[in-house]
């Protein structure tokens, strides 16, 4: 393995030096100009602006957020969808209706289509399908929730969100751990 690695290093150095340098390139001592030595780039005419080259991130929801946070986060996903035609559930608004098969949730998966890829916050990190540790988060959020007493709660199928109540619907679990959910998310994190 070791002679093989060295091997690729000689050719690639055997590729690439060759290419460095020649006695017609100005900068080089056969030139009488002062020698030129290879760099990366890292000025502001060869790099793209700042804007450009960063695309914009989603917001991400948090486990401390307040319901007021927590719309404000939401505003630009709303502002978004009402430009594009629907008008969404807003809390000092009367809105349309997304019936099944409706002109309205025509309208609102148009809207969709364009807001929630830019707006749409994303989930708190701990509960993000794309973190290799939500499931042992949720995992987790259960012990915690056992520990508070409530008898019937399990990791969903999908191995990160929270299923209470068991095959039963038993409603003192389900009401009890709906109860206790945010503060065991939140002892959990501290904790990580």
């Amino acid at each position: 393995m070791r002679r093989n690695a060295a091997l690729m290093f000689a050719a690639v150095a055997l590729t690439v030096l060759p290419g460095c340098g020649s006695a017609e390139e100005p900068g080089t001592p056969e030139s009488g100009a002062a020698p030129r030595v290879a760099t990366l780039q890292s000025g502001a005419a060869s790099a793209p602006s700042a804007a450009a080259s960063k695309k914009a991130e989603r917001p991400r929801e948090r486990l401390d957020m307040t319901p007021e946070e927590y719309e404000a986060l939401l505003e630009p996903y709303n502002k978004c969808m009402r430009e594009n035609g629907y008008n969404v559930v807003d809390s000092r608004k009367k809105a349309e209706v997304a019936v099944a098969g409706s002109e309205a949730e025509k309208k609102a998966e148009k809207a969709n289509q364009i807001c929630e890829p830019q707006f749409l916050p994303l989930p708190p990190w701990e509960k993000d399908p794309a973190n290799p540790e939500a499931r042992d988060f949720a995992l987790d959020v259960v012990k915690c929730l056992k520990r508070e007493g409530v008898k019937f709660v399990e990791v969903s199928e999908d191995g990160i969100s929270i299923a209470l109540g068991g095959d039963q619907n038993d409603k003192r679990s389900i009401t009890l751990g709906m109860d206790r959910i945010p503060d065991c998310e939140r002892e959990v994190a501290a904790k990580n």
